[in-house]
């Protein structure tokens, strides 16, 4: 990052959501470009996308304890790589100690900018050891020397679906995160939470879990696949508006390899899960809003639906749960999501950290 004597570079606004499956931060790094007639103050984009994961191996010479994270971590030490954030949060001191491991060696070694504000996303569970653990994981990471904030990650990544800047700030509307370990439901009124819902019950990880148990069956027992292998099944070939079957290759035990062919598995878990969000949404989440905010409930249903979360970036889902929701109601509902639901809370984060820098 270049610097002037004269023009200083304002702080860096950073967005980050530290999800069970995915770690992702966004961050807006202002510098001075003065290839000009004059120092001009500009900005650069930088998104840091990576599995939550991390593993530990001896250094071959000089047996130093060294540490990998995200993809690499995955698929070198696919034995002993571990899943901090399975549940959502670092719920106990062990995974707090792991979470914050995994995540200052990720500052450090995507040289992340530390001189700014950070606004992080959290989910909504009510589990307040678990979110003061995320909490100091953030903190003493060495970012965020301006500022430390936490807002909703259904607001966070709402922001992006509604607008250019902050318009969903001032906005009513209904959002939906169909994460990886719960479905979170709740009503937002100028940046107010209202009726904040959640269940570990309809999950992106169940997802998983049954594409691996309906292989097992398509294949009559002759595959087993691990929950990574039926994720990425998942997030390759999952799609409502165009599925193809499709063919991968396992090595036998002893040697030799098997083909196959995978025609419904995948897609019969997702459509489950669509139909277990659609019941959940409508007959408890919206039940009791109603009866909570009937007017409120009344304006909302008036606007789209956001979905976020990496469920949804499943090609289709959100018309089909437009449908299905539709018709679970009996009056016609919109529903709408990001352009990259994946990275939406930690844009949104971001986005509201800038805000906050330059208001400071």
């Amino acid at each position: 990052m270049s610097n002037s004597d004269d023009v200083d570079a304002s702080p860096a606004a950073v967005g980050i959501k530290l999800g069970s499956t995915r770690t992702v931060i966004v961050s807006e790094a202002p510098e001075v470009d003065e290839d000009g007639d004059g120092a001009e103050e500009m900005s650069h984009r930088q998104v840091v996308q990576t599995l939550t994961c991390l593993a530990t191996y001896d250094d071959a010479l000089t047996g130093e304890e060294r540490v990998l994270y995200g993809e690499d971590a995955a698929r070198e030490y696919p034995d002993s790589v571990q899943y901090m954030l399975r549940s959502g949060l670092p719920e106990d001191d062990e995974r707090a100690a792991l979470t914050k491991r995994f995540f200052s060696t990720l500052v450090e070694k995507e040289g992340l900018p530390t001189d700014g504000g950070v606004v992080y996303a959290i989910p909504t569970i009510d589990n307040e050891a678990g979110l003061d653990n995320l909490a100091a994981v953030i903190e003493e990471s060495g970012v965020g020397s301006e500022f430390v904030r936490s807002y909703p990650e259904s607001l966070c990544g709402a922001i992006p679906a509604v607008g250019d800047g902050l318009e969903a700030i001032n906005e009513i509307f209904l959002a939906i995160n169909l994460g990886s370990t719960n479905l979170e439901a709740c009503a937002y009124r100028r940046g107010e939470q209202l009726s904040p819902f959640a269940t570990g019950a309809v999950t992106g990880n169940e997802v998983d879990r049954r594409i691996a148990t309906y292989v097992e069956e398509e294949t009559q027992r002759r595959v087993n696949i691990d929950r990574q292998t039926a994720r990425e099944y998942k997030e390759t070939h999952a799609d409502f508006v165009d599925f193809d079957p499709f063919t991968d290759v396992i090595q036998q035990p002893g040697g030799g390899s098997h083909e196959f062919t995978i025609e419904w598995a995948v897609m019969d878990a997702v459509d489950e899960y669509l139909d277990e969000v659609v019941d959940e949404v409508a007959n408890r989440f919206l039940a009791e809003l109603a009866n909570d905010y009937v007017r409120l409930y009344r304006q909302a249903l008036d606007r789209p639906i956001v979905l976020t979360g990496g469920m949804a970036c499943v090609p289709g889902l959100v018309e089909e749960f437009e449908t299905r929701l539709s018709e679970e109601l009996d009056r016609s509902i919109e529903a709408t999501a990001p352009d990259r639901p994946e990275l939406a809370a930690a844009t949104g984060a971001q986005r509201i950290a800038e805000r906050l820098v330059r208001s400071s």
